[in-house]
């Protein structure tokens, strides 16, 4: 996997952008969708002691989300992650949904007392939103854990 740097476009992920003429503007569920939160139940395991798990995975379960967005830009910083390029698998696929004006899940983040913001499930879909244009309105779910 290549590393590309926030607000950085290699010459061929600039080709692929041009190529599926992605709209400005992505659309958005009003909610995760319950494979998304399994999605962030299953990473976070990595990251996170199982009994943080369960309690980031119940609250981001009951939060709902409130008209709330962050820049694409802004989530990949905060999270201390680059953007995904857009040849990458799901990447592409998350940009031919928006290409076809299918609407994304909000992305579901998680913020710790330390250390960068995790971003529990949607890094694909930021990464698409951050490449249509890095200031990207993205809607969240954030939850603090201890």
């Amino acid at each position: 996997m290549r590393n590309v740097h926030v607000g950085a476009l290699t010459a061929p992920d600039k080709e692929i952008l041009m190529a599926s003429k992605t709209p400005a503007t992505p659309k958005w569920l009003l909610e995760p969708e319950p494979h998304d939160f399994a999605a962030a139940d299953h990473f976070l395991q990595l990251v996170l002691h199982k009994h943080h798990v369960a309690l980031a995975v119940k609250r981001l379960r009951k939060r709902r989300r409130k008209s709330r967005s962050f820049a694409a830009k802004d989530i990949l910083r905060a999270a201390e992650l680059a953007c995904l390029p857009a040849d990458n698998e799901s990447v592409a696929a998350k940009l031919a949904k928006i290409h076809e004006g299918q609407a994304l899940a909000p992305v579901q983040l998680v913020r710790l007392k330390r250390g960068p913001l995790i971003v529990a499930d949607g890094y694909h879909r930021a990464s698409a939103a951050h490449l249509v244009d890095e200031s990207t309105l993205v809607p969240y779910l954030l939850v603090s854990v201890p």
